[in-house]
C-alpha cells in the first residue's frame, strides 16, 4: 500500500513537471534555424492608414490581399533588406517578429528600429508597441504595451491617450479644380474624411505628386478605425506665410521611430524597460518580447509635404546572443551547474524529495531545474 501511494505521488509529480516544462516551451519563440538572426524574420500584419505613399511602398498589385501585402513587407524589411515601408497617416501600423524572442536586458536598449528621417526637421514620429506571446499560439493577439517616449514627460496635457480615429473611403479620385487653402499643390483638399473620439474631424488631402488612391486597395471595408492609442502633439509648422511654404517637422527628444537620423544608433534604440499600459501609462515589466508594432503617432497635414506618415526600414535585436541564451534557459527550464552556486539553498530531486547534498543529476531549486554535472 505504501509503495502504491509512493508510485502515485511520483506519477503526479512527474506529470506536473512535464506540464510545467511544456508551458515553458510555449512561452517564448525559438525558431528551428541553424543560425539565429538579429534582424526581422517575418512581417505579421501591415495595416496602413490612408496616405500618399500607400499602395506604393510596398506596391499594391491587382489581386493582392492583406496576407500578400504583409509578405511584400517581409520582402522589404526582413534580413536587413532596408527597403522602405510606409505606414500612412495616423494609426497606420506594421507588426513583425524575429526568429526568437527578444530578451529585456535591464538597463540596456533592446531593439533598434530604423526610419527614414535623414535630416533635422524631418520627423514623422511613430510609437513602438510590444507584446509577449502569452498564449503560445504564435500570433500577435495578446496584450499590447507601448514604449513611452519624451512626450510623456515634456508634453503633459498635449498628448491624447486613448485616441481613436476612423477614416472613410474617398468618393472620388478626380481633382476638384478648387484652390486649396493648404497648398497650391493640393488637388483634392477634402479627399478622405476622418473623425475621432475627441469630437474633431478633417481630411487627408490629395496632392499632385501622387495620383494613385491613398486608401489601401486591398481593404474591402469602407471605413478603417485605429486605436485606442496615443496621439502626439503636432510637430509640423510652416515657417513662411501662405502661399509660400517651408515646412519644419520638429524632432521629439527621444523614444520614437522615424524621428531622428539613423546615423546615430541611439536615435533608433528602444528599451523594453519603458513599457507602459497603453491608456493608463502604468509601468509594466516584460521579460521577453515576441512581437513589435510601430504606428504613425501624429495626425497632421503639412502643405505640399502631405500627411505625416512614419516610414520603416528595418529592425534589429541589439543583444542577439543574450536573447537566444535566455530563451534557451527559459524554454528548457534547465540551468547547467558544475558546482552548487547556493550550497545552503533547498534542493529537491525529481521525486519531490528534499536533498541536503545533491550530486550529479537534475534538481529543483526556487522553481527552476538545475543539472549538476
Amino acid at each position: 500500500m505504501k509503495d502504491e501511494k509512493y508510485d502515485m505521488m511520483k506519477k503526479i509529480y512527474l506529470i506536473g513537471l512535464g506540464l510545467w516544462l511544456t508551458m515553458g516551451l510555449q512561452a517564448q519563440r525559438m525558431d528551428d534555424v541553424a543560425v539565429h538572426s538579429q534582424y526581422i524574420t517575418v512581417v505579421d500584419e501591415y495595416r496602413p492608414a490612408p496616405g500618399q505613399f500607400v499602395n506604393m511602398m510596398p506596391k499594391y498589385e491587382q489581386g493582392d490581399d492583406a496576407a500578400r501585402m504583409a509578405q511584400k513587407c517581409t520582402e522589404s524589411l526582413a534580413n536587413n533588406q532596408r527597403d522602405m515601408v510606409c505606414l500612412g497617416g495616423y494609426g497606420g501600423y506594421v507588426t513583425f517578429h524575429f526568429d526568437h524572442s527578444i530578451a529585456n536586458v535591464q538597463g540596456q536598449a533592446d531593439v533598434l528600429i530604423l526610419g527614414n528621417s535623414n535630416f533635422e526637421g524631418n520627423s514623422e514620429p511613430g510609437i513602438v508597441m510590444v507584446s509577449k506571446d502569452e498564449n503560445g499560439n504564435g500570433l500577435p493577439d495578446d496584450t499590447w504595451y507601448e514604449l513611452k517616449g519624451s512626450a510623456d514627460a515634456d508634453s503633459v496635457g498635449k498628448v491624447v491617450y486613448g485616441y481613436t480615429i476612423t477614416y472613410q473611403r474617398p468618393t472620388t479620385e478626380q481633382a476638384d479644380g478648387k484652390t486649396s487653402a493648404i497648398s497650391k499643390d493640393i488637388t483634392i483638399e477634402q479627399y478622405i474624411p476622418w473623425t475621432d473620439n475627441q469630437g474633431q474631424s478633417g481630411y487627408v488631402s490629395k496632392n499632385r505628386y501622387h495620383a494613385q488612391t491613398y486608401y489601401p486597395m486591398w481593404v474591402n471595408d469602407d471605413t478603417m478605425t485605429f486605436g485606442p492609442q496615443t496621439l502626439l502633439p503636432r510637430n509640423g509648422y510652416n515657417t513662411l506665410v501662405y502661399p509660400k511654404e517651408n515646412w519644419i517637422l520638429k524632432q521629439l527628444a527621444w523614444g520614437y521611430v522615424d524621428n531622428k537620423p539613423n546615423t546615430v544608433a541611439e536615435n533608433g534604440s528602444f528599451d523594453f524597460d519603458n513599457a507602459v499600459e497603453v491608456v493608463s501609462r502604468q509601468p509594466v515589466t516584460i521579460d521577453f518580447v515576441d512581437f513589435v508594432r510601430v504606428y504613425t503617432a501624429v495626425n497632421q497635414q503639412c502643405g505640399w509635404i502631405g500627411e505625416s506618415s512614419t516610414e520603416l526600414l528595418g529592425a534589429e535585436d541589439l543583444h542577439l546572443d543574450t536573447s537566444v541564451q535566455r530563451v534557451r534557459d527559459s524554454t528548457t527550464g534547465v540551468r547547467d551547474m558544475k558546482t552548487l552556486s547556493s550550497p545552503n539553498a533547498s534542493y529537491y530531486n525529481l521525486l519531490g524529495q528534499k536533498t541536503a547534498h545533491p550530486r550529479k543529476g537534475l534538481y529543483v531549486r526556487n522553481g527552476k531545474i538545475y543539472s549538476i554535472q
